[in-house]
């Protein structure tokens, strides 16, 4: 179907066609006429595909590295290097100081290029908080992992909301757990006592009465 006619230069016009092909919907064909001076005819100089208004396009494109998504990334992938991670600020270095040298060591990270800015932290704690090992999953036996014998503590901030499981018997054996969270395998839980489904009721044999007889060939 005709669309729309353009004269976009002296004997020279675009003709706009629907396409018809149900996998280009809301592009055009533009087909390009001229006419040389004192010509009756017309020349058709070119033909193309293009798309309209509402066509269906293909999505800006992203780098490989700003589209990876948490998940997309396995154990045998490697991620390129990003100068300028907000999750991430520089590390100490060694000085002169003694004191100053044992304070980076234990709480600063020494000895690492980088180590996790102020935002990498709080990223990482409302990740963990907000996932299944957080407060808002497990079946709540009455017993959270904070008074769990299996849990390990953290140090620094996060040792306030978060510690490691170490029970093999648990789902989150050797992951981080929110001390809020609970589940069945807690040190402390018990499962109720239940009675037998057949009662057992005393013998109705009277031993002093059985008689003992000897079998002849």
């Amino acid at each position: 179907m005709h669309v729309q006619a353009e004269m976009v230069a002296e004997r020279l016009a675009v003709h706009r066609f629907e396409c018809a092909d149900p996998g280009y919907p809301g592009w055009v064909w533009e087909v390009s006429l001229s006419r040389a001076p004192r010509a009756k005819t017309v020349t058709v100089c070119e033909i193309h595909l293009v798309p309209g208004d509402g066509a269906l396009l293909a999505p800006p494109w992203i780098p490989w590295e700003d589209r990876l998504l948490p998940g997309d990334v396995s154990r045998d992938d490697v991620l390129p290097y990003n100068a300028n991670d907000p999750r991430l600020i520089s590390g100490f270095e060694q000085t002169d100081e003694e004191t100053m040298d044992a304070l980076g060591i234990d709480e600063m990270g020494f000895g690492r290029t980088r180590v996790l800015s102020p935002d990498g932290l709080s990223e990482a704690a409302e990740r963990w908080y907000a996932s299944e090992r957080g407060p808002t999953s497990g079946v709540k036996p009455g017993a959270t992992c904070g008074t769990c014998g299996f849990l390990i503590k953290m140090g620094g901030s996060l040792g306030q909301v978060f510690g490691v499981c170490a029970n093999a018997w648990a789902a989150d054996d050797g992951t981080v757990v929110a001390l809020e969270h609970s589940c069945g395998a807690h040190s402390e839980t018990d499962t109720r006592r239940r009675r037998p489904q057949w009662p057992i009721v005393p013998s109705r044999i009277n031993d002093s009465e059985i008689e003992i007889t000897e079998l002849r060939e």
